[in-house]
């Protein structure tokens, strides 16, 4: 899961990306980078580690002109490098091409191979990096037909955000399985992951980008719309709504928050807690279903739990020695609230097992009496393909215990999951539409290719 913000047509466009990459930071942690254009000259900044961290003022200035567009990494499979930091930016006869992609192509391996076969020299293990090599081929003329042709065979899922010379494109997957939408600030036009990044920079919500649309924004402000048609059969991601996307965004059409709210109202419907004395979130992707939950319940809704904000979300860390540090330093309990309480803790969901115990381990050593965990999402069963990092069946609790065991091992006196249909009823224009293949097993798609270099994720 990534970031990705783009604009064309305002004079401070770099800027105005830095600024959206802050509020696209919890989409990925791991890398940073802006490309900006001005008269056909390119320049770019990538970098390990946060927003924050990278671009100082310095920096910043030497990334001129009206077009630019960044990207926030979040790796999902092997190593997190400096060579799979994005936008991919690269150099051709027909001039330079950057590329921000989230999202992640199931058949890649067997079109790098083909690539290859021809020529192609591969500078990264991205998935992504196979479009730009496309994209170089391409014998189209018009930059959004070139991206149509470059992505014909493409499988899996893709938001990508393109520039061509001066030509700013987006796309996204005929079966729209990551959000990408458009804006307008004054005569710019403006494309990001969620509403959340076009609010901090004063741009207003035109739509989104169609499920199998490309758009192009040429140098002198047209706008291009190539519909190459979206699915019969729309494959959105559910998990956008449950945990990723953040609250203050609308995603798919939908508030974020008043999902989550729904989703927290009907857990408490399928689990109740009877004899409880308050519930909590595992902040703080949890509150609003927390929320939810108390709504419903009765059960008053504290702050049993306070979380660090200068530490990073502990699911999209690359390596489990990373997950397990950042527990104790990312949460603390709140003694006065927990001490001698019969406590439901909600969380959005329960992937490997092992940050959950730790939570319980320290909601415990506060003093609560029982401790009763409600999730708002389903089990999760099985890997995601389409840019989650649940790639091995091994890795997910889920997939090896019963409910009744996790309660065991992760310390739990009752655990309730919100059930597959009351998660697809609760989600704005459920229950159709969505892709549930981590909790049902129910994949769109063939499995991604397999060889002997197992790429890395957008």
């Amino acid at each position: 899961m990534c970031g990705i913000f783009g604009i064309s047509g305002h004079p401070e466009a770099a800027a105005l990306t830095h600024l959206g990459l802050y509020s696209l930071q919890h989409r990925g942690q791991e890398s940073a980078g802006i490309v900006a254009v001005k008269d056909g000259d390119v320049k770019a900044i990538r970098a390990m580690g946060l927003v924050s961290d990278q671009f100082s003022a310095e920096r910043m200035r030497t990334l001129a002109g009206p077009v630019a567009l960044g990207h926030t990494r979040y790796s999902t499979a092997g190593s997190s490098t400096i060579e799979n930091a994005q936008p991919a930016l690269v150099h051709f006869k027909g001039g330079h091409i950057a590329l921000a992609h989230n999202g992640n192509l199931t058949n890649a391996l067997d079109i790098r191979g083909q690539l290859e076969d021809d020529g192609s020299i591969f500078s990264s293990s991205a998935d992504s990096e196979v479009i730009v090599h496309r994209l170089a081929k391409a014998k189209a003329e018009k930059p959004e037909e070139k991206l149509a042709e470059a992505l014909v065979g493409i499988e899996g899922a893709y938001s990508l955000l393109v520039v061509i010379g001066d030509t700013l494109v987006a796309a996204r997957d005929p079966l729209g399985w990551r959000p990408l939408v458009l804006g307008r600030l004054n005569g710019a036009y403006v494309f990001a992951s969620e509403t959340c990044a076009l609010d901090i920079v004063g741009a207003t919500v035109e739509r989104e980008v169609k499920p199998g649309e490309i758009i192009a924004i040429g140098p002198d402000g047209s706008l291009r719309s190539l519909e190459r048609g979206a699915a019969t059969k729309l494959h959105r991601c559910v998990f956008e709504y449950v945990y990723f996307a953040r609250p203050d965004s609308s995603v798919f059409g939908g508030s974020v928050d008043r999902a989550r709210r729904a989703l927290g109202r009907r857990l408490a419907q399928e689990h109740p807690a009877p004899g409880a004395d308050l519930v909590f979130a595992v902040p703080d992707s949890s509150n609003s279903a927390a929320l939810g939950f108390s709504e419903i319940s009765g059960l008053p809704l504290e702050l049993a739990l306070i979380r660090n904000h200068y530490v990073g979300r502990t699911f999209i860390q690359p390596t489990q020695s990373g997950r397990d540090a950042k527990v104790k330093v990312k949460y603390n309990p709140v003694r006065e609230i927990l001490d001698g309480k019969k406590v439901v803790m909600v969380d959005d969901s329960i992937v490997r097992g092992t940050t959950t115990k730790g939570l319980v381990a320290l909601i415990r050593a506060a003093g609560a009496k029982e401790v009763h965990m409600r999730v708002s999402s389903p089990p999760i069963t099985g890997p995601c393909w389409y840019g989650i990092d649940t790639p091995d069946r091994d890795q997910l609790i889920a997939a090896k215990h019963s409910v009744e065991d996790i309660a065991r091992l992760i310390g739990v006196d009752s655990l309730g999951y919100l059930s597959l249909d009351g998660m697809l009823g609760a989600v704005p224009g459920g229950p159709e539409g969505f892709c549930h293949a981590c909790f049902s097993g129910q994949y769109p798609t063939q499995p991604p290719s397999v060889g002997p270099v197992r790429l890395k994720r957008a």
